[in-house]
């Protein structure tokens, strides 16, 4: 009898996860190209944080204020799923997305939905995204990403549409937190700044995705990223001061004078480019100060009164390499270029 009962909770547990697994093609986890995260105004890479997922985000905090109600208690995320009215959602994938993050234990009884109960990976989540949306510029870079994706998936045809209707959608929130409408106007600044988006004449206020817009939109980068891409033309500065106490930067028909026949254009270029993009890498502080240590030292070779050639090569393939191996936005794509091609002019 034992047995035989055993046998049908092993058949139920895998038609569960059948379940799941069918849920969860349905409903793939949604994971960022680029996220940054920071736990005090550094940028940090978290590619699985739950602000990439504002409704996991919404679920943990409701979780937890749950569980300051009732201690040790397993809920049901269906109730959440109710109070909010995301009827979009389902409860099975969310419980499966806590789940495979370790930020919730699952109770599967019998008949019933699965109960939850945050985990200790799941409190300390919890607490790095209330750090997290106190800081004001990762909310900004956030409600820009997440406007210009709405803005194109709803209206990406260029048709006018009320800004404001994006405060009704379930991605205006960050780490949790509601975005507010001020926060919304200064992204819609921003944007509009870069030409992203245009603001059109009519009787209420409406914004329409440029044809820019839909570019950057197309390239599955952030904001961020395409506003960062160097332009024709484009002069690169930085914080970073010379020797002589210049600020880093290139000018677009930099010639200097050397025994080697050393044209130290495109390494000053490297430098300054580095430089003004180091903080939207998603680097640690450490690799950061790292790596705009050796910009300095390649801008100071550079723009030095006989540059070595082999000290340009060593700092120049040091910044590649180090962006190889710390980045993954198109910032860094775009210096690791600019690294290949000074380089091949040391060959030339």
């Amino acid at each position: 009898m034992a047995q035989n009962f055993q046998r049908a909770i092993e058949k139920q547990v895998k038609e569960i996860a059948k379940g799941y697994e069918r849920a969860a093609r349905r409903n793939p986890i949604r994971v960022p190209i680029q996220t940054e995260a920071t736990t005090g105004g550094v940028a940090h890479g978290h590619h699985d944080g739950a602000e990439s997922n504002p409704v996991l985000a919404r679920v943990l905090m409701w979780l937890d204020g749950r569980a300051q109600q009732h201690p040790g208690v397993f809920v049901d995320v269906t109730d959440f799923v109710e109070e909010l009215q995301l009827h979009d959602e389902d409860p099975a994938v969310l419980v499966y997305e806590l789940e495979q993050r370790d930020w919730a234990r699952v109770v599967r009884a019998m008949g019933g939905p699965p109960a939850v109960l945050l985990s200790d990976a799941g409190r300390s989540e919890i607490q790095r995204l209330k750090r997290l949306r106190q800081n004001r510029a990762a909310r900004l870079r956030y409600t820009m990403d997440a406007f210009h994706r709405w803005l194109f998936d709803t209206a990406g045809d260029q048709k006018p549409i009320n800004p404001m209707l994006f405060l009704a959608t379930p991605v205006s929130y960050f780490a949790g937190s509601e975005i507010t409408g001020t926060e919304l106007h200064e992204a819609l600044a921003h944007l509009s700044e870069h030409k992203l988006i245009e603001h059109i004449g009519t009787e209420a206020p409406t914004v329409a995705i440029t044809p820019q817009g839909v570019s950057c939109a197309l390239a599955g980068g952030s904001v961020q990223d395409h506003v960062n891409q160097p332009r024709p033309g484009t002069t690169y500065n930085t914080y970073l001061p010379n020797a002589k106490g210049v600020i880093i930067g290139e000018q677009q028909n930099f010639t200097q004078n050397n025994n080697d026949g050393v044209d130290p254009t495109l390494f000053v270029q490297l430098a300054g480019y580095v430089g003004q993009v180091s903080p939207t890498l998603g680097l640690s502080d450490e690799d950061r100060v790292e790596l705009e240590r050796v910009a300095q030292d390649l801008h100071t070779e550079a723009t030095s009164g006989n540059p070595e050639p082999g000290r340009l090569r060593q700092f120049a393939t040091q910044l590649k390499d180090k962006l190889l191996a710390g980045a993954t936005t198109m910032a860094a794509t775009q210096g690791i270029q600019m690294a290949e091609q000074a380089l091949a002019a040391l060959m030339q």
